[in-house]
């Protein structure tokens, strides 16, 4: 029941962004979209950015579905794209509304859990310290949310597609030479 209601909220919350921005909406408003009370919504999140970044996980952890390999990151990343631009309206209000420390922090987390699962892939058999893996994970985190915020702001023009075809030709073996190459002593 508890997954039925967060969605519900999340329906209500994408449908109240097609018609006003993130900030002139209340929780009053989300609620009575959705049909329950105030305390139900307090019940599930603390406040809307608190159910906007629920969304953005869910949407993103459909999107890497099994996608968490060296051989499959690139599709994963792909979908992650797709997704964004799928909700490209709840995006972009959501990128105009909140801080962008707020919207990075989050395509932090979704990009490191897909890149460090490809880091300690590849690092299977090898000595390699922790450190060096997350140091490894977070470069590249760095990279590629870089080009996402970029993307975002820029209105999502360019084709996804070719963004992702254009880094894998930039860290093709990358991931596995770094790892060959310990950073910590």
């Amino acid at each position: 029941m508890s997954q039925t209601t967060k969605r519900a909220l999340e329906a209500s919350l994408k449908n109240l962004l097609l018609q006003k921005p993130l900030d002139k909406i209340t929780i009053s408003d989300i609620a009575e979209d959705c049909g329950i009370n105030r305390m139900t919504f307090y019940y599930h999140f603390k406040d809307i950015f608190d159910l906007v970044e629920w969304s953005c996980v869910e949407d993103a952890k459909k999107a890497l579905a099994g996608k968490k390999t060296y051989e499959t990151w690139q599709q994963g990343f792909l979908q992650i794209f797709q997704a964004v631009l799928e909700n490209k309206p709840f995006i972009m209000n959501v990128y105009h509304s909140v801080s962008r420390e707020h919207v990075e922090n989050y395509l932090y987390k979704l990009t490191y859990d897909l890149l460090i699962g490809v880091v300690e892939e590849k690092a299977i058999g090898m000595e390699v310290h922790e450190d060096d893996k997350k140091f490894i994970a977070d470069f590249f985190k760095y990279a590629f949310v870089g080009l996402m915020l970029e993307w975002i702001k820029n209105g999502m023009k360019d084709d996804p597609g070719q963004m992702i075809d254009r880094l894998s030709i930039l860290i093709h073996g990358d991931i596995v030479r770094a790892l060959n190459n310990p950073i910590l002593p």
